[in-house]
């Protein structure tokens, strides 16, 4: 049986810059460029007391909290202490996924140091992290990377949450479906409609029922109801693709899908800040009212440099699109692939114009 920790930074970018000011400390801050065309990358706890959060307009978030500190996101910084964090890490295991640069999985079956305990690993990092870096940090410990992930969140920010074997069943039935990996709110309304609202709800499917609804992600649905989650940590992964897309209300003609790009294209923006190495390949993404998925994709001679550039070109991508004024659209989705290292590249770091 493995023992895996998942490490959540709290925070990160703007307990980052709390850290290195210390006229921010116990203020409301948040990590964006002001501006129409902005969103969160961060929020402090204090912002988010008025419920503030990443991925929101910065033009919302200044409304909900008007006394917010706005600070410019600083990515050098960033990945500088996420490479700190990354340190800590290793002391303990080799076998370290990270997912961004605030949150990674560790597999420590085997620790580097002889502790008793996965337990005892996961506190020792976080007191190391405290103590080297003055950051705090969640984790979770759990047999396996799904698990770890939810105990993580459990007790945010600055916690630990453990779940041991025998305690899955009594952690994991109560919890809305929505909280299993790869729920989002369409697979979500789709489940209420058969009365499956928990986890527990979901066990009571059987294999063949959920992938006659869900496909071959029936399969993934039926093991995480029961806890069981094989994927391994594997050590630097890179990046091949990130996407964010949503589903309309009601479907739409192509004319109308330009603000729901947009605002995807600044979310995928924000996420893909998080990310060491840089794409090159910009994909749109969009399912018509018969469930037909279209896909295009174009690779400019250098690198989106702005969240207004990556904009502009899924917005021209659309016009390759051409089924007639009649179709109708239910999904869009914007996405960055073909991530190379970023020397040699003209990439600007910077998120908004």
């Amino acid at each position: 049986m493995r023992k895996i920790i998942h490490v959540d930074m709290d925070a990160f970018y703007a307990s980052v810059e709390q850290r290195d000011d210390a006229q921010l400390r116990g203020k409301p801050v948040i990590v964006a460029w002001q501006g129409k065309r902005s969103v969160v990358c961060a929020a402090s706890y204090e912002a988010r007391a008025f419920g503030v959060h990443s991925a929101m307009q910065a033009v919302r978030a200044e409304r909900l909290c008007p006394s917010a500190i706005f600070v410019a996101p600083d990515f050098i910084r960033y990945r500088a202490a996420s490479n700190s964090v990354r340190e800590i890490f290793k002391r303990h295991t080799d076998l370290i996924e990270p997912l961004s640069l605030d949150e990674a999985y560790l597999d420590v079956t085997e620790n580097k140091m002889g502790l008793r305990t996965a337990t005892l690993v996961a506190r020792t990092i976080r007191e190391q992290i405290r103590k080297e870096l003055n950051l705090t940090a969640s984790a979770g410990v759990a047999p396996n990377k799904f698990l770890a992930k939810l105990a993580s969140d459990w007790r945010k920010p600055d916690g630990l949450f453990v779940i041991q074997p025998d305690d899955v069943d009594g952690f994991l039935l109560p919890l809305p479906v929505g909280r299993v990996a790869g729920v989002g709110r369409v697979t979500e309304e789709k489940l209420a409609k058969f009365g499956i609202k928990t986890v527990g709800d979901l066990r009571a499917f059987e294999l063949p029922w959920l992938e006659a609804h869900f496909g071959r992600y029936g399969l993934r649905l039926h093991g995480l109801a029961r806890g069981i989650d094989e994927s391994e940590v594997v050590p630097d992964r890179p990046t091949q693709s990130i996407s964010v897309e949503d589903t309309f209300e009601q479907d739409v003609p192509l004319s109308e899908t330009e603000p729901m790009i947009r605002r995807l294209a600044e979310k995928l923006w924000s996420a893909s800040r998080k990310e060491p190495r840089i794409a090159r390949t910009v994909v749109l993404k969009l399912k018509t009212s018969q469930f037909k998925i279209l896909t295009r994709s174009h690779t400019p001679d250098s690198p989106p440099s702005s969240c207004e550039e990556l904009t502009d070109i899924a917005l021209k991508l659309r016009e390759r699109v051409d089924l007639g004024p009649q179709q109708r659209y239910r999904l869009v989705g914007v996405g960055l692939s073909n991530f190379r290292e970023p020397e040699g590249t003209t990439a600007q770091p910077v998120l908004f114009e």
